[in-house]
């Protein structure tokens, strides 16, 4: 898109994909009170639409936002982005973060949940909770600091119960958990806790029969079925572990996998599953 305006017009673009306009400034000898960008242009214009309340949760480029020192929450996850991924800087961008969520928190008050559509479209106050920074927290933490990952990840489900992919996070911090555990009934509680986080993802995009008739997938969620599947290989529950890797090679027919290889080793050890189950179960 290309918006052209005259030096004496400033242009506005909205981020929450309101239209672009373009308001003249006052100019000197005039009688006009000054233009002041977000605020004159705002207030004098009737048609002007009221401000989406909720942040922009993507990643924008910190260099094109020119801001010196973050003054909220917005700008704080934005620097902690930049800091991830540009700078490659985890600590400054894991107290960035953290401080974005202080200023962005239900149990301070400085956020609230949006839980129907009744308020879109007025002004906000607090704003909505943002997911992003609690996301990309809970990533850098739920290696060092599982416990945190895993409450920062069900406060995302708070914020939205229908994000997909959350559930499959908390299922795979649980079992980092369970592998750097010692006592066994500790284990167990953290496997049981994966499987079921692995679970509640699976009902989030469940198969049906119009689904199945519509695209052929009667499985789905390949990344879900081979973690299911890498448990109870873990745990020696050889059943429970085909079942799965029998799911996950139907998903693979229709999603593939980002790692090519599991299909290989997925098939590789069916087989040798079948094999063994045969022995303990001759058929007479």
């Amino acid at each position: 898109m290309r918006l052209e305006c005259s030096p004496a017009s400033v242009c506005v673009l909205l981020l929450a994909a309101a239209p672009v306009f373009c308001q003249t400034t006052a100019t000197s000898g005039t009688g006009e009170a000054p233009y002041v960008p977000g605020v004159t242009f705002q207030t004098t214009n009737p048609n002007y639409p009221i401000r989406n309340p909720f942040y922009f949760e993507g990643r924008i480029d910190w260099n094109l936002l020119g801001i010196t020192n973050p003054s909220n929450a917005w700008e704080y996850a934005q620097r902690g982005i930049h800091e991830q991924d540009d700078l490659e800087d985890p600590a400054d961008a894991i107290a960035d973060y953290q401080r974005s969520i202080s200023l962005n928190n239900l149990s301070n008050g400085t956020c609230q949940l949006i839980t129907s559509a009744s308020g879109l479209g007025t002004a906000t106050n607090p704003p909505p909770c943002m997911f992003t920074v609690r996301l990309r927290l809970g990533n850098l933490l739920k290696t060092t600091d599982p416990q945190t990952a895993i409450q920062l990840f069900e406060d995302v489900l708070t914020i939205d119960p229908l994000r997909l992919g959350v559930n499959a996070m908390i299922g795979e911090t649980y079992t980092n958990l369970a592998a750097s555990l010692t006592d066994r009934a500790a284990v167990m509680n953290a496997y049981n806790s994966a499987m079921a986080a692995y679970h509640a993802e699976l009902a989030l995009s469940p198969v049906t029969p119009a689904t199945a008739a519509l695209t052929g997938d009667t499985a789905n969620n390949a990344h879900v079925h081979w973690a299911l599947a890498e448990i109870y290989r873990t745990l020696g529950q050889s059943e429970n572990e085909m079942s799965e890797l029998k799911l996950y090679l139907r998903a693979t027919q229709w999603h593939s996998d980002t790692y090519a290889w599991h299909i290989q080793l997925a098939n590789a050890r069916m087989q040798k599953l079948e094999s063994t189950l045969q022995r303990r179960n001759p058929v007479r």
